[in-house]
């Protein structure tokens, strides 16, 4: 998404009130509550952090050591706007970032799909190596090609995933997947539809590949609040589904140092 401007600033507006924004971030929320309580000093490092929509969800919850990096100056630009303390860095080039500091929780939502799988094993690689022996790494990402649609168009994505492809990742780097979800189970036939219906768009030419929109964008407010609710309910009633748009992903560390 680097060089996007249009999307980031649509990020940075909606991020808050979204329901697919606020469903993931409550989930990333709630996964490191489990693991440390009610402990807030947990060092926690948002890696791709976009415009911080996740890291100002977390102060908000009362977490005190936060950062984030991310590629994009558009994206930094939008964090400073927000005060948030994130620094400008090409994820190609993540080993030279703070190589001797360890974070009890790293998060990593949606980056993946913007890197082959060799740049993708290296990333896996370093963020482990920045966990601390009882760390978390939470990650999120697009799954299933079915999917795949103008929203991976118009953000630049270039793949989509399954479990399968995060167990060879995770081997390979040193990490271990302790829970994984796909998501959106409830939603996935009308997501389905329309990415499908979208795809048809572009082969008929009825679309242009220049001008399609991602679907970051505010439905009603009646909608916008439905969906959040039947995502929130599939989590509590589902923890686990085998189908969905998304693939939700936390894994620790297999060393003990």
């Amino acid at each position: 998404m680097i060089g996007l401007v249009d999307e980031y600033e649509k990020m940075y507006r909606l991020e808050g009130r979204l329901w697919w924004y606020r469903a993931l971030h409550e989930r990333v929320c709630t996964a490191i509550r489990h693991h440390f309580g009610e402990r807030r000093d947990v060092a926690i490092l948002d890696v791709g952090c976009g415009t911080g929509g996740l890291l100002n969800y977390l102060q908000k919850c009362g977490y005190t050591k936060l950062n984030g990096i991310d590629g994009s100056t558009d994206a930094v630009a939008f964090c400073q706007e927000r005060s948030l303390p994130v620094v400008l860095i090409n994820l190609n080039n993540l080993a030279q970032y703070e190589p001797d500091t360890r974070y009890d929780v790293i998060v990593c939502n949606d980056v993946f799909c913007y890197f082959d799988n060799p740049a993708i094993a290296r990333i896996l690689f370093e963020l482990a190596l920045r966990l601390k022996p009882n760390g978390l790494l939470i990650s999120n990402n697009n799954a299933f090609n079915a999917f795949r649609g103008q929203h991976d168009v118009a953000v630049g994505s270039i793949q989509r995933f399954v479990l399968s492809d995060f167990e060879r990742f995770a081997s390979g780097a040193g990490l271990t997947i302790k829970k994984s979800t796909y998501w959106s189970f409830v939603l996935s036939p009308m997501i389905l539809l329309m990415r499908q219906w979208q795809n048809w768009q572009l082969k008929l030419g009825w679309q242009k590949p220049e001008d399609v929109q991602s679907d970051v964008y505010l439905p009603s407010t009646w909608l916008n609040e439905a969906l959040y609710k039947l995502v929130r309910i599939e989590e509590n009633l589902l923890p686990r589904t085998p189908f969905g748009s998304s693939l939700f992903l936390i894994l620790n560390p297999d060393r003990a140092d």
